[in-house]
């Protein structure tokens, strides 16, 4: 086995391919077991976090963190294949649950709808087992946000939301946070201002009594950029006079390099122009943004790039730079 691992990881290095999941631990489980059966879930934790940041801040195009998420899926798996005590047991299983729902975010962003779905199923079970109350708000409150933005069915982002504040029980945390944010979104989109803003309303008392960060940009948490880029989103649906001001503060929240976050804002700005009746300079930002570092997307890409394009005046969707944004919007639209 070691041997045919060996093979693997030498083939992968010198193809310049990802390394098959396993291989390395494989080649390493010898020298693991000398050393001693021990696991160090503090380190597997900042992985987590890690992976949470990277996220945020790609550096790489999406979909290319898929591989390493799942081969570290697969090594935490065999290490809660081995008897352990409750604690350690419940304390992998969390880093289970977060690694499977950072990998339906990944998987997600990449078009891949049904493998995101069953990979949030299992984040979702995962957290549930480990009986981290906080981690199974966040695998409902971030999953509804991530099925809005799929497209599906308006019930699977409600129910999803509405599980995710039942559990929280009024607790503040990032994932209900989340939670609050997919109906704001909802509300948006069919129009009602009122209860969009209520429920933005409640984002910011949940973030008024959450314990103070270190102010990293991570999937993880919810932070003042992602209650702005809520707020825009909303403003800019409906229409609303302020939505120039603020996706233009939201924009210097985030650092240049969080490209995908700045790219669906300047979506909303391009939006939110056309609104205005500027639709030509709002076509022209729609294209250039969406032409501009083409393999960095997220899931509402395409949604908000088929919001342009909703909001353009009968007789702008035929000019060519409409339809040049409607052959650059992704498919999944």
């Amino acid at each position: 086995m070691k041997r045919r691992a060996a093979l693997q990881l030498l083939a992968a290095l010198g193809a310049g391919t990802a390394i098959p999941p396993g291989a390395l631990e494989e080649v390493l489980s010898s020298i693991d077991r000398a050393a001693g059966d021990t696991v160090d879930v503090d380190e597997w934790e900042r992985t987590v976090h890690e992976y949470g940041q990277q996220l945020v801040s790609r550096l790489r195009p999406t979909g290319s963190m898929a591989g390493d998420l799942t081969a570290d899926i697969i090594a935490v798996g065999r290490l809660l294949d081995r008897t352990r005590a409750p604690f350690e047991q419940a304390r992998l299983l969390r880093i289970s649950a977060g690694l499977s729902g950072l990998l339906a975010i990944e998987l997600g962003d990449a078009g891949e709808d049904r493998p995101a779905r069953i990979a949030w199923g299992t984040a979702r079970r995962a957290a549930d087992a480990s009986g981290d109350h906080e981690l199974q708000v966040w695998t409902r409150g971030r999953a509804a946000q991530d099925a809005y933005w799929a497209g599906r069915p308006r019930e699977v982002v409600a129910d999803l939301a509405d599980e995710a504040i039942a559990i929280a029980k009024g607790t503040p945390s990032a994932g209900l946070a989340r939670a609050h944010a997919a109906r704001t979104y909802l509300a948006a989109d069919r129009g009602d201002h009122g209860e969009a803003l209520n429920s933005l309303n409640k984002i910011k008392e949940t973030m008024m009594r959450l314990p103070e960060t270190d102010g990293s940009q991570t999937v993880l948490a919810y932070r003042e950029s992602q209650l702005r880029w809520a707020e825009s989103y909303v403003l800019t649906r409906t229409g609303d006079s302020r939505a120039a001001a603020v996706l233009d503060e939201t924009i210097t929240l985030y650092p240049s390099s969080s490209i995908v976050p700045i790219k669906n804002l300047a979506l909303m700005q391009a939006e939110a122009l056309v609104r205005s009746r500027q639709v030509d300079l709002g076509l022209q930002q729609a294209v250039t943004t969406l032409q501009e570092r083409p393999d960095f997307l997220a899931a509402g890409t395409g949604t908000l790039a088929k919001n342009v394009l909703s909001a353009l005046p009968e007789d702008a969707r035929a000019l060519p730079a409409a339809q040049k944004l409607r052959t650059l919007t992704p498919s999944r639209v």
